[in-house]
Order: C-alpha cells, then sequence, then structure tokens
C-alpha cells in the first residue's frame, strides 16, 4: 500500500531505536523550516525625476545599489504610444552605467489607466507596434532592464495584460535588455497571477506597501505581519528565487480638511518638531506615528521598518528589495544598504 511521507515517516519510527526516533522526530521539522539565503541582500532603487532630492540620493548613494529605476515611460491615454515622462540625465552619467533601468507605465496625469491595456491587448498587431515603440526608447536610453508597472487590472483582463506584457517583453529584449520585471500587487493573485506573468518575465515584484493610502483612513504603509502574509502568498506562488520585495521609504500625512499628501522622512521629524508632536513607534507595526490635536497624523517608514522587513523578508528566502523612492528615506537606512 502507498504511504504518504508522514505515513512512512510514523511507520519507521515504530520499529526505531529511541535514540533513531528522535532524529528522525528533528529532520521531519527542518523539512518545514523556509530557505535562509546566504547571500546578502541587493537593492534597488526607483527615483522620482521630478524631485532633485531624488537625484542627489542617488549621487551620494547609488554605489550601494544594485539596480536604480531612473527612466520614466508612460503610454499616452489618447494614441497608446509610449512617451518618455521626464529627462532622464543621472541615468546616463558613468557610475551609472549597467545599473539604469527604466519603468514602463499606465500611471499618466494622476492615475493608472488600465484601458489602456485592454484596448492595446485586443489587437496583436497593435500590441506589437507599441511594444516595439517602447523598445526603441528603451534602446535610446541604453536601459538594460525594465520594470512593468500596469495597475488597475481585473481577472477579465489577464489575456490582455498577458498579450501586453509578451509583446513588451519580446520587444525590448530584442534591443539588448536583460532584465525583465512585472510589478504586481501585493495580494491580488487572481488579477496578477505570478507563475503565469513570469512566462514573460524574469522577476515579479510585489508592491509591498500602501497598506494604508492617501485616501484611506491613516494606519501604517507596511506592517510587518501585512507585509508577511503578503508575501508569503507570492513565495508560495513560484518560490523566493523569482521575487524582488518592494518596500517603502516614505509616509503618508492624513489631514482633517484636506487630502492625504505623502512626507518624507526628513519632514516628518521636521514637522514634529516645529510642533512639538511626538514621533513615537507603534510597535504593532513598526512603523514611526504622531497624532496632531491639530488633526493631522503621520505615518513615515525609517531604518528600523525597513530592518525588520528585510529581515523577515529573509526568512521566506528573498534576498532582493527594491526601495521607493528615493529622496524620501531616513538618510541612516544607508547605513544599512551600504554594508
Amino acid at each position: 500500500m502507498n504511504r504518504s511521507p508522514l505515513g512512512r515517516l510514523t511507520a519507521l519510527m515504530t520499529v526505531a531505536a529511541p535514540a533513531s526516533v528522535a532524529a528522525l522526530v528533528i529532520l521531519a521539522g527542518c523539512t518545514h523550516l523556509p530557505s535562509q539565503p546566504r547571500v546578502p541582500p541587493a537593492y534597488w532603487g526607483f527615483t522620482g525625476p521630478w524631485d532633485r532630492l531624488s537625484d542627489s540620493s542617488v549621487q551620494q548613494h547609488g554605489a550601494s545599489l544594485e539596480k536604480v529605476i531612473t527612466g520614466w515611460i508612460a503610454l499616452d491615454t489618447t494614441s497608446f504610444r509610449p512617451v518618455q515622462l521626464y529627462p532622464d540625465s543621472i541615468g546616463k552619467q558613468p557610475f551609472m552605467a549597467s545599473r539604469a533601468m527604466a519603468l514602463i507605465t499606465t500611471y499618466f496625469g494622476s492615475r493608472f489607466h488600465p484601458e489602456i491595456i485592454r484596448g492595446l491587448g485586443e489587437n496583436a498587431q497593435v500590441s506589437a507596434l507599441t511594444a516595439g515603440a517602447i523598445a526603441a526608447l528603451i534602446d535610446s536610453g541604453g536601459y538594460r532592464g525594465v520594470v512593468i508597472d500596469f495597475e488597475g487590472m481585473t481577472p477579465r483582463d489577464l489575456d490582455q495584460l498577458l498579450t501586453v506584457t509578451k509583446a513588451v517583453a519580446d520587444s525590448v529584449r530584442a534591443h539588448g535588455v536583460t532584465t525583465v520585471v512585472i510589478a504586481v500587487p501585493a495580494g491580488d493573485t487572481a488579477a496578477y497571477p505570478a507563475a503565469i506573468l513570469l512566462q514573460s518575465a524574469d522577476f515579479i515584484m510585489p508592491m509591498l506597501y500602501d497598506q494604508h493610502w492617501g485616501t484611506s483612513p491613516p494606519g501604517p504603509i507596511a506592517g510587518p505581519e501585512w507585509v508577511n502574509r503578503n508575501l508569503g502568498i507570492r513565495v508560495a506562488e513560484v518560490g523566493a528565487a523569482s521575487i524582488i520585495a518592494a518596500f517603502p521609504l516614505y509616509g503618508y500625512r492624513w489631514r482633517r480638511s484636506a487630502p492625504a499628501e505623502v512626507i518624507s522622512y526628513d519632514d516628518a521629524r521636521r514637522l514634529s518638531t516645529m510642533t512639538n508632536t511626538p514621533l513615537t513607534r507603534d510597535h504593532a507595526s513598526a512603523t514611526l506615528h504622531a497624532l496632531s490635536p491639530e488633526g493631522w497624523e503621520i505615518w513615515v517608514s525609517d531604518r528600523v521598518l525597513l530592518e525588520t522587513l528585510v529581515r523577515e523578508a529573509r526568512e521566506l528566502g528573498v534576498t532582493t528589495f527594491a526601495l521607493w523612492r528615493l529622496g524620501l528615506e531616513d538618510p541612516s537606512v544607508w547605513d544599512v544598504i551600504g554594508h
């Protein structure tokens, strides 16, 4: 009769000597432990090309990063043609050789436009033409890696998403790109199934931030429990080696009578000092938090949170981490990344 591995182990234990039983129990427990990566962590960084502080951060610390996403290419909402949103002077500097990558996105204006991918994906020829135009921009910028970020899709859009991502991946590879990454929402495995997307990409990048966001109630940006749950699902899908985990360097300030705003670590500290509002750590989420009697509330990332997220992700076997975004960070994160 065939037995499961556990059944075979149980049967063996019934006839084993006591010392052997103990050894088998230890061995059985070890089979459930996550792999412990032996390589040091690697870090990528996203720039905000509109922000001089982002360029300054790359200038000072870019040597500590394996890759930096400096190019921003968006798809026009009317023509569906690619446009370079910002000049990329930093990506062409000699110290960035082989490190610069480009973001390919449907974010245009103030939101993502999933209708672009729906439209392109209905026609393979149009998808191929658009992908070729994207590849030409990637080639002219000298990029050897891309991150594809097509947010807002639904499970019904999967065929269109796969058509477009495959066309883009094939075209950019034909122009010398060696690394293709697809960014995916942290927990949406229905619209963004990792195993299927990896048929076109080298890696997926779960965006493990905005647990709470600009239009949600205030709360942590990426609490470790929330990150572990969502990252664990992705690791179970495709394995840790296929994952680049994206973590936040920023925060939000929620206001009573105005929209929430993205806030940097330095600005959060400055505001806390100016208003005599303590910025203290919420231990449940490892996140810095301040609540003002005037009605605003801050949650912001810092070195301690990043160290916590990286340590726990490495216990799941993940070794590469992308940081969103440079210029907003706690300066002391570079003491971690640079060593």
